[in-house]
Parts: structure tokens; C-alpha cells; sequence
């Protein structure tokens, strides 16, 4: 059997690829960005292609030929610079679907949410929920899974930030703890959909795939922290109002091409309760999903979970100490032009060439600075800014050696700057 997965890199739609791997179907998978996904499961055939730009059935009909299955695991959170939630929800599912009708590829399995209704005011949930239309219209035999708040080995997005909340400090800081939350693990997601591919489950049905009972938000960071092998720590509600500051920061950066999880819809999901009916896949499956602290116990946690864990939160704290370090030294450079070219002068350079250097200096540290918060640009700007710090040591070590040795440290402080620089790389990958 042949199936192709649509976001087959993803948190969810990894674990989909591995299971129908293992099953024994031949895979193709469709992304914006498989370069990765290609070193890391060659066996899959890679497809690079923005789904949200192919919103006419004629842009999907190359990739169904010779295809017996789709499964539509693709999506986003909010719009931004990177997404558009009502073409990649549903104008392109709806193209896909008369697509499938066309090229005879009658069975689809689309990946939903928890929450999606027409009525609801937040985009994300709207767009899904008309999505989720458009194939229950349709003439296929399609299966529409709507997992709750989902747990994977994979630590991005929501699973990430479980991880840092739960690793905090002496205590587990959680705006609205006590909203209920249902969980499933990504494994048993993966499981329901290689049964709807193979036809092991009713065609036509929409599936809540939840574990039997809802707990608290509190509870559920205080089941990572005991997984994530750290000391027992006390809930610390955080107000709403912070909560909706720091959703609408990250919806802000969203548009500058970076993907929190905290954005307003995540937090709109959580206030509402992710909560679903496990009564439909305990009928057909004739057992329950399991609980949380099942789906804990089967991923192996190691001194690594707690590294990413404690670095998480840290993350934007380091691209905002990077760009404020660059942004504020550039300005200083143009705003003592004079100060800054004395430097020079008072080693042999000229006075034009060494205002001329002065300014460019700034101006670049500015670019820099600016760029590394566009996260297109960041990768590039980050290496240009370890390039700027090496050619500025060399070129100092030349000119002013004495630096080395000022009491005020100008160059010896350059070095962790530097460092930072580095971690910033390591840590840039979001998934």
C-alpha cells in the first residue's frame, strides 16, 4: 500500500511515517522543508512543496498517482509570516479532496483537533473545523482523529514547553492550572491511523482520541516533572492577564516567522479545556487509550530531557540578549562617532578612514542585530555576527594589541559574546 502523509516531519506526522513503515506501506511525505527529513528517514520518498499554495485540484494530482491512502497531518497554529491557516486548513484540503475523487484514491485520514468548531471565533479551530467539512462532505472513505493535548518522545511546540514548565526552578510556574486536559500518546495517535489506513476502522467516523479521564494542567506539568526525575515542586498559578501579555508578544513574533507555543489560539484551547469524548474509540478499539502515566513510562527519560528541559525557556532569552547586544552597540558607535574613531586615530589611522570604518562597523552591528530576530534570516545573521567578532579580534589584535591587557576588558569581554554566538546555533533547530 502506498500512502502519502501530508507534514510527515512533524510531531505527529513523524510518528504516522514510522508506524506505516512499519507496517510495510511505501511512504511519501510533504513539506515545505524535507532537506532534514531526508537524512533522517531515507526511506521515505520526499516531497518539498508548500501545501498552502496548492489550492486546485490539478497541483495535487501528480503527487496521488499510484496512491492507495491520504493522511492529512499537516497544520498550524496561528497565521504568520510562515503561515495562512485558512489556505493550508481549508482551501487546500478542499482541493485535495476533489483531487483524491479524481485520481480514484478513495481512502483519507485527516488529523483534526480537539476544539474544532465552525462557531469558534479563533481562527485556527475555524479553519480546522472547516477543513475537517470538506472531507466529511466528500465521497471518500475518510476518518477524521481529533487527538487531545499529545505526548511524544519529540520535544517541540507544546511538548516543549510542558518540558521547561516542568523543569523550572524550585517550583512550576502554570497559567491556568487548573484548566482540564486530556492527553494521548503520539504512538497511540499513530496506531488509530494505520488502522484507519488498513481499514480496520469504520469509514466515516470522527474519533475523539483521548485518555478516559481529565485532569489539571497543574497535574499534568507536576507527571513531567517526577518523569523528568527532579525534585517535587509546588503549582504557582500565574494570573491570566500575564498569560495574555505573553500570548500576545508571541503572536507578535509569529509574524516575524517564529512559532511559539504560547500564542493566543494555545492559550485559548487551554482556557477552554481540551477535553474530548473517549466513549467512540473505546466502543470500536473495545479498551481505552491508556492514561498519562502510562504514556510517561514508555519514553525513557535521560539526562538529555532535563539539557532541553532547562534550556528551553532560555532560548529567547539568549536571541534577545544577542540582538540587544548588537542593536545598542551599533548605536553607540553611530551616536560617539568621534570617541569611537579616536581609537584609530590614536594608532596611525586616518582620521576619514577611520570614521569611514566606524560607521560601517555600526551599521552592520544594527543589520545584525535586526536580522537575527527575523528567523529566516537568523541562521545567516548568527554566522555573520561569529565572522564580525573574529575579524574584529584579528583586526584589534593587529592594530591594538595593548586592548588585550585593558583594565576595562574590551577585547577578553568580546569572548563569551562569542560563545553565545554558538549556543545560539546549536540551539536554533526547532524541530
Amino acid at each position: 500500500m502506498r500512502v502519502l502523509v501530508l507534514g510527515g516531519y512533524g510531531l505527529i506526522g513523524s510518528a504516522i511515517v514510522d508506524r506505516l513503515l512499519r507496517d510495510g506501506c511505501g511512504v511519501a511525505g510533504l513539506g515545505r522543508n524535507v532537506a532534514e527529513a531526508r537524512l533522517r528517514r531515507p526511506a521515505v520518498d520526499w516531497i518539498k512543496a508548500d501545501m498552502a499554495s496548492m489550492l486546485s485540484a490539478k497541483d495535487w494530482l501528480p503527487l496521488l498517482a499510484g496512491m492507495d491512502a491520504v493522511v492529512n497531518a499537516a497544520g498550524a497554529l496561528q497565521n504568520g509570516a510562515r503561515d495562512d491557516l485558512d489556505a493550508l486548513h481549508r482551501a487546500a484540503v478542499e482541493a485535495l479532496v476533489e483531487a483524491c475523487g479524481m485520481a480514484g484514491v478513495h481512502r483519507f485520514v485527516q488529523i483534526s483537533a480537539i476544539g474544532a468548531a465552525l462557531s469558534s471565533r479563533d481562527p485556527f479551530f475555524r479553519t480546522k473545523a472547516e477543513g475537517d467539512g470538506c472531507v466529511m462532505r466528500s465521497a471518500l472513505s475518510w476518518t477524521v482523529l481529533r487527538p487531545g493535548l499529545v505526548i511524544a518522545p519529540a520535544a517541540y511546540g507544546g511538548t516543549a514547553l510542558l518540558r521547561a514548565l516542568a523543569a523550572f526552578p524550585f517550583v512550576v510556574p502554570a497559567v491556568l492550572a487548573d484548566s482540564p486536559l486530556q492527553t494521548v500518546g503520539v504512538g497511540d495517535v499513530a496506531q488509530a491511523v494505520s488502522r484507519a489506513v488498513a481499514g480496520n476502522l469504520p469509514d466515516r467516523v470522527a474519533i475523539d482520541l483521548v485518555e478516559e479521564r481529565p485532569r489539571p494542567l497543574g497535574d499534568v506539568l507536576l507527571a513531567f516533572r517526577s518523569w523528568l526525575g527532579l525534585p517535587p515542586a509546588r503549582i504557582v498559578p500565574v494570573p491570566a492577564w500575564i498569560g495574555r501579555v505573553v500570548g500576545a508578544a508571541a503572536d507578535a513574533l509569529g509574524w516575524l516567522g517564529w512559532r511559539s507555543p504560547l500564542r493566543g489560539a494555545a492559550l485559548s484551547a487551554v482556557a477552554a479545556g481540551v477535553v474530548g469524548d473517549p466513549s467512540t474509540w473505546r466502543s470500536i478499539a473495545g479498551a481505552p487509550l491508556p492514561p498519562l502515566e502510562t504514556t510517561l513510562a514508555s519514553m525513557p527519560t535521560t539526562v538529555q530531557e532535563r539539557w532541553f528541559a532547562r534550556l528551553w525557556l532560555l532560548k529567547p532569552v539568549v536571541f534577545v540578549c544577542l540582538s540587544l547586544f548588537w542593536l545598542v552597540s551599533g548605536a553607540i558607535g553611530l551616536a560617539r562617532i568621534d570617541a569611537a574613531a579616536e581609537v584609530l586615530t590614536a594608532r596611525g589611522i586616518g582620521e576619514g578612514l577611520a570614521r569611514t570604518a566606524v560607521v560601517a562597523g555600526a551599521v552592520t552591528d544594527i543589520a545584525v542585530g535586526a536580522a537575527v530576530l527575523l528567523r529566516a534570516l537568523t541562521r545567516p545573521a548568527l554566522l555573520a555576527m561569529a565572522a564580525i567578532i573574529a575579524f574584529y579580534l584579528a583586526a584589534a589584535t593587529l592594530l591594538a594589541p595593548d586592548l588585550w591587557l585593558d583594565p576595562l576588558g574590551p577585547l577578553v569581554k568580546v569572548i563569551p559574546g562569542f560563545c553565545l554566538v554558538l549556543v545560539a546555533l546549536a540551539i536554533l533547530d526547532e524541530r
